[in-house]
């Protein structure tokens, strides 16, 4: 039996925990929540697992490893005792709000043997994991230009804002990690810019709301990103590739795959409201594969360098955005 300690029972959280229980000789024991409320209890109750403390979760001898879920501040004391305790872990990203912090932490992880996963959960749908691996496969061709959408249906309340690290490194961050993810290579340029066009008290918090990113891979690649916290869509979250013998795209996925037709034009269902049920799929593939790393050792889509690297990335966009240049990059290059 794999018996593991959740910290963090909010939205992500919740849909882990259930995805977990769902799985056979796997148990989440714990759950270690400092705001918990009737939703904690209520999932701990349905799953079996008891709300503690971190001091109780860690001194049992029979826990597994841990899945962090919890807000991204604690995401590298979590991180870092969980590699002490040498327990398996998959954590939520970004590693830290603090990128020093987060190649810190990234080192300690890599000069230990302790399986850790990062929460990058594109890399476990389906369809981006087709995409991935027509392209590495070379049916494509040559990979030429990449470009993303990814918009969300409406902006995050500004408390969210303050806390998450803002755009680049909450929402955005999914983009950059498939800038190296699709095209299997490091970025050495990257341009950004971005503004606060739909709420201005995002604006006021010392965050953005709408962004363009270029950016350009060792071979050349251009990559585009576009970045907004308002779709009129609903969730809207895009890719195409072209390659050198074929186009490749990932559309919306709609809420049902009903059409309504008639004289006047055509009715289809709008996309799936948000990332939950979007990647609904993927989020629960990714707690197999955590399982995978723990129980037979098999490596992980996302480590614990696609988190720091992703990151650098959107630390770097962040230095483009202020400066108005592009910026280059190297491999031990920082904010």
């Amino acid at each position: 039996m794999i018996e593991l300690a959740l910290f963090g029972a909010g939205r992500i959280g919740q849909v882990h925990a259930l995805n977990l229980a769902a799985l056979p000789d796997v148990r989440v024991k714990y759950i270690i929540d400092p705001f918990a409320n009737a939703a904690c209890e209520a999932l701990a109750a349905k799953i079996g697992a008891r709300l503690v403390d971190a001091d109780t979760a860690f001194a049992d001898p029979a826990l597994t490893g841990v899945v962090v879920a919890s807000s991204t501040d604690s995401h590298a004391d979590l991180l870092l005792r969980a590699v002490a305790e040498r327990k398996a872990i998959f954590c939520e990203k970004p590693i830290s709000l603090d990128f020093t912090t987060a190649e810190t932490v990234a080192k300690r992880v890599e000069a230990s043997d302790v399986p850790v996963m990062l929460g990058f959960q594109r890399r476990y749908d389906p369809n981006f994991r087709a995409v991935r691996e027509r392209i590495a496969g070379g049916s494509s061709g040559r990979l030429e230009q990449l470009v993303m959408h990814t918009r969300d249906p409406g902006p995050p309340p500004v408390s969210y804002v303050k806390v998450s690290g803002g755009m680049l490194r909450d929402q955005a961050i999914h983009d950059f990690d498939q800038a190296r993810y699709m095209s299997g290579e490091e970025i050495v340029s990257v341009y950004a810019v971005g503004n606060c066009q739909i709420d201005s008290a995002i604006g006021a918090a010392g965050d953005i709301d709408s962004l363009l990113v270029t950016m350009l891979t060792a071979s050349g690649t251009m990559i585009q990103m576009s970045n907004n916290r308002r779709g009129p869509l609903g969730y809207d979250q895009r890719l195409e590739a072209h390659c050198a013998r074929e186009v490749l795209f990932i559309d919306n996925r709609p809420q049902t795959d009903i059409r309504i037709a008639s004289s006047a034009g055509e009715l289809r269902a709008q996309p799936m409201d948000y990332f939950i049920s979007r990647f609904e799929a993927a989020y629960r593939s990714e707690m197999v594969d955590f399982i995978a790393m723990i129980r037979d050792g098999a490596k992980p889509l996302a480590t614990i360098r696609d988190g720091l690297e992703a990151q650098r990335l959107a630390e770097a966009a962040l230095v483009s955005i202020a400066s108005g240049a592009p910026v280059r990059l190297s491999a031990d290059w920082k904010p």
